[in-house]
């Protein structure tokens, strides 16, 4: 994606349009169905027209409390994200951060980690990094970002890698090739859920 199209669409005088290419530029690797869950940060006053977006789509949202104008949206799949909470490694993981059996139902593991967002906005907790993992983030590059206080990797990109970064390599160039064909879908007149790849599709 050049930097033309990126100065294109911030001109675009169409708050809504501008969003959707937000959304599909940031997002892509989670709207293609390479990751169970995707952040993107957007005006508050622009979450209605979000919401209407993805009426059509299987994607459910979060809208986080509003700073300055901002919130973070965190989108997710359902499917996806109970599968990430079938692996045991995960959900010993997440109990280390007072996440509980039950909250290994997606919307009970999806509200316990906005809560803690929430929390950290309010500073009273840290910020809950185990949100890489509903990212898709390796587990091991996870455990050793919080263990390393984010320094010390080998490898920056999606994410900060510590284990196997010829394996990220390989996956970052995944997401990229993903936001390239989304970006171009959209630039071609295809809408989001035109662009989404449906949970059944994955």
């Amino acid at each position: 994606m050049t930097a033309e199209v990126i100065t294109y669409m911030a001109a675009d005088q169409n708050r809504e349009r501008r969003m959707q290419f937000a959304l599909v530029a940031q997002c892509a690797p989670f709207l293609k169905g390479l990751r169970a869950a995707s952040i993107l940060s957007i005006e508050e006053k622009s979450v209605p027209d979000l919401c209407r977006i993805l009426e059509a789509t299987d994607i459910s949202c979060r809208v986080l409390p509003a700073e300055k104008g901002r919130c973070l949206v965190l989108f997710y799949r359902k499917g996806r994200i109970s599968m990430l909470l079938s692996q045991e490694a995960v959900r010993r993981f997440l109990e280390d951060y007072g996440y509980e059996d039950g909250d290994t139902e997606p919307e009970r593991a999806v509200t316990r980690l906005c809560r803690r967002m929430e929390q950290y906005k309010e500073e009273i907790g840290t910020f809950p990094h185990e949100l890489g993992v509903f990212l898709g983030y390796p587990l091991e590059d996870v455990k050793a970002f919080i263990r390393n206080g984010g320094r010390g990797s080998l490898l920056a990109g999606y994410w900060k890698v510590y284990h196997n970064p010829e394996r990220a390599r390989l996956t970052f160039l995944a997401y990229d090739k993903a936001r390239d064909s989304a970006v171009n879908e959209f630039l071609s007149g295809k809408n989001i859920r035109e662009i989404a790849a449906a949970e059944n599709e994955l």
